[in-house]
């Protein structure tokens, strides 16, 4: 399958282009880490950091680009909405329906109740909005409910959207403008807590601001250890043809079904694509007993996952120098920082490696292995507050180095709270509350599936090239 003519492709800006001595080019960076080189035919190709597909040599250089996440897709068109069917899956709390139905007025809309328990106040909500009500008599959940609606769309495309979930039509007419690639399959756009209250709660307020629905602001081809591996399925748009092959969601699974259907469009070769200069308001939980509970189920699906993924659910992907450098770090001991640096000359040395032979080559390979150590210090912090809290806490109470090391997990936690959200005092309360919630939940997952799948990090040995 070809890209369209005129499909352009810019190259991130966290991508460094290196010139090479012969008239090439290479490029170091994307999720996961990698190096591209480009011979000189083809770096002619890149124009201003862009690349316009017109032929077989620039389509093959854009797809690369794409697939190593050195580029993300510009200047896309929205789809013609009457292309467009949404789907959204209820189960009672028609206020919240309400809302949702509002927001995609302009829009077909199938809304499929989930065998409610007050039906006719569904059914009354989907009347007012002239949206089309397919009713269930037993509850199969919100996977099996949205393939109940799959099933009724005759249109190019589909898109699902949460009855909590406010999506404009616009945007989404714009999201599935992705699919002019032919090997997209799904995308979804940033899912953003949000809150109707003029005073939200403490735990509302955290939610907004760090929701675990939204996984940052990076564009991203969607895969196992890239930047973002799965999206919600609150807000997504997908190719109708493509989903009923896949067999659209797993209707077994009841939590994790968005990221199962994800991981099987990628293990079938099609593209899963995130974009976060799009958004959809989700409304947040608003009871701290609903908001923690959310968070534990949300844990317990790892394990499902994990048997059926192995270790695309790995909850921390490091490579072992890396790993070793950031553990000596936490450790707050006299041979800490000795230990860190020879970790850091080694995983130097095999960043090197794996570079094209360009001027600046050492250097660049020392600030991508410090880049690597951050990256490394901030996954083993969170595997000691978030993943592995209970284990942690049996340490703690044998091992003074086990508490310097939660000591020195929560500075660094804390300090990526202070970069990417606006911290309060509650709102760290509310991340560690999230924290304990959704560790104990893959504890629980663990247990039930006796299986530590969900909970065993993956090692790499060496950068992709």
């Amino acid at each position: 399958m070809t890209l369209p003519p005129g499909f352009t492709v810019r190259v991130r800006d966290d991508v460094r282009l290196l010139p090479t001595a012969d008239g090439g080019l290479s490029l170091v960076g994307g999720s996961p880490l990698r190096s591209m080189r480009l011979a000189p035919t083809a770096a002619d190709r890149v124009a201003g950091r862009q690349v316009q597909v017109h032929d077989a040599t620039s389509d093959l250089i854009a797809r690369r680009l794409l697939d190593g996440n050195l580029a993300d897709p510009a200047g896309l068109a929205p789809i013609d909405p009457a292309e467009l069917t949404v789907i959204v899956p209820a189960h009672d709390r028609p206020e919240l329906l309400d809302g949702c139905l509002a927001a995609l007025s302009e829009l077909g809309v199938i809304v499929v109740d989930d065998a409610s328990h007050d039906p006719e106040a569904v059914a009354e909500v989907v009347r007012r909005h002239g949206a089309t009500l397919l009713a269930l008599t037993d509850n199969l959940g919100p996977a099996g409910a949205r393939n109940a609606g799959l099933a009724r769309v005759a249109t190019t495309y589909v898109a699902f959207v949460d009855s909590d979930v406010a999506a404009a039509p616009e945007m989404l007419a714009q999201l599935a403008g992705h699919l002019v690639d032919p090997r997209v399959a799904l995308v979804g756009p940033l899912v953003r807590g949000h809150s109707d209250k003029a005073r939200p709660a403490w735990f509302e307020r955290h939610d907004m601001a760090a929701s675990s629905l939204s996984l940052g602001t990076r564009a991203c081809s969607v895969r196992p250890g890239a930047a973002v591996g799965w999206l919600p399925s609150a807000c997504l748009v997908a190719r109708t043809s493509t989903l009923r092959e896949a067999g659209g969601f797993a209707s077994d699974l009841r939590v994790g079904e968005d990221v199962d259907l994800v991981w099987r469009l990628v293990e079938a070769g099609h593209v899963v694509r995130y974009a976060p200069d799009l958004e959809a308001l989700h409304e947040v939980r608003g009871t701290v007993r609903g908001w923690l509970g959310r968070k534990v189920v949300y844990g317990t699906g790892g394990a499902e996952l994990g048997r059926r993924h192995g270790s695309a659910v790995a909850p921390a992907v490091l490579s072992p120098a890396m790993a070793a450098a950031g553990a000596a770090i936490l450790a707050c001991r006299w041979w800490s920082a000795p230990a860190a640096l020879a970790s850091l000359a080694w995983g130097s040395r095999v960043v090197s490696e794996a570079l094209p032979d360009v001027p600046g080559r050492r250097g660049l390979a020392s600030r991508l292995a410090v880049r690597g150590l951050g990256w490394s210090l901030r996954q083993e912090s969170a595997l000691l507050l978030r993943h592995w809290w209970p284990l942690t806490l049996v340490a703690c109470l044998f091992s003074h180095t086990a508490r310097r090391m939660v000591l020195a997990a929560l500075v660094v936690d804390t300090a990526v709270a202070f970069h990417e959200t606006d911290v309060r005092p509650m709102t760290l309360l509310g991340r560690r509350l999230d924290d304990l919630a959704y560790g104990a939940g893959l504890w629980l997952g663990a247990a039930r599936s006796r299986s530590l799948q969900c909970l065993t990090p993956r090692l790499v040995r060496r950068a992709a090239r």
